[in-house]
């Protein structure tokens, strides 16, 4: 028996002409054809923007106080919107404002470069000498 090799077996046409027709009956009654189209009530509806060169499309409505509030409200930046932080990454630089009135005049934080005939003309050459390095 070990020997014994399977044969091949030739498809019959007739059969095989058999299965089709099987399959074909099948789907010719499981297909319907549906020629009224519906919305599904149970999906939640997604609106379609708007073609923004329709002239019936654009006429005037009245506008939606809670959604102007809402759109407002979103378009406001984190400070104007929150007390406080709402996520770790915006405490870095959530109280932004100087703690020391930044004038101009105090001399004591604002040390500006004051030059006098020497620091002048060394500044002066400095500058030309910087130019030809460059070049």
């Amino acid at each position: 028996m070990a020997g014994h090799q399977k044969e091949k077996v030739v498809p019959d046409e007739v059969h095989q002409n058999q299965i089709l027709r099987e399959l074909y009956l099948k789907e010719l009654r499981t297909q319907k054809l549906y020629t009224q189209y519906h919305v599904n009530p149970l999906r939640k509806v997604h609106t379609i923007a708007r073609k923004p060169m329709s002239w019936h499309d654009n006429l005037e409505e009245p506008a939606d106080a809670r959604f102007l509030n809402l759109i407002h409200h979103a378009a406001q930046g984190p400070r104007k919107k929150y007390t406080e932080t709402q996520t770790e990454s915006q405490e870095i630089g959530w109280d932004s404002e100087p703690l020391v009135n930044p004038e101009r005049n105090d001399r004591r934080l604002n040390h500006f470069r004051v030059y006098n005939d020497i620091t002048l003309y060394k500044a002066k050459m400095w500058s030309l000498g910087e130019d030809d390095r460059h070049k």
